[in-house]
């Protein structure tokens, strides 16, 4: 399933919301729960984000096949890495 500009554009918003904070991930799961969701610090991740919203870096994965891959095209996203970035980055 690809994901739409407009779950990118809920997300991005959840993400930057006044106050966000360590709870987002849950809140992006129930609204989502048709996406894969990992959560890691951003330094866990080597890859370029897809986007940096507030104090958090997204990257596309495809886990429909064997290994899970961080890619950039959302039309292949069937799922979401959500990266905390440290307040020092």
């Amino acid at each position: 399933m690809a994901l739409s500009t407009s779950e990118l554009e809920e997300i991005g918003k959840e993400l930057t919301a006044p106050g966000v904070d360590g709870t987002v991930f849950t809140t992006l799961r129930s609204k989502f729960p048709h996406l894969s969701w990992t959560r890691c610090d951003a330094a866990d991740v080597c890859e370029e984000p897809f986007g940096t919203f507030g104090g958090f870096d997204l990257h596309l994965i495809d886990t429909s096949d064997h290994c899970v891959q961080i890619i950039a095209d959302p039309e292949r996203a069937t799922g979401l890495v959500l990266a905390k970035r440290s307040a020092t980055a």
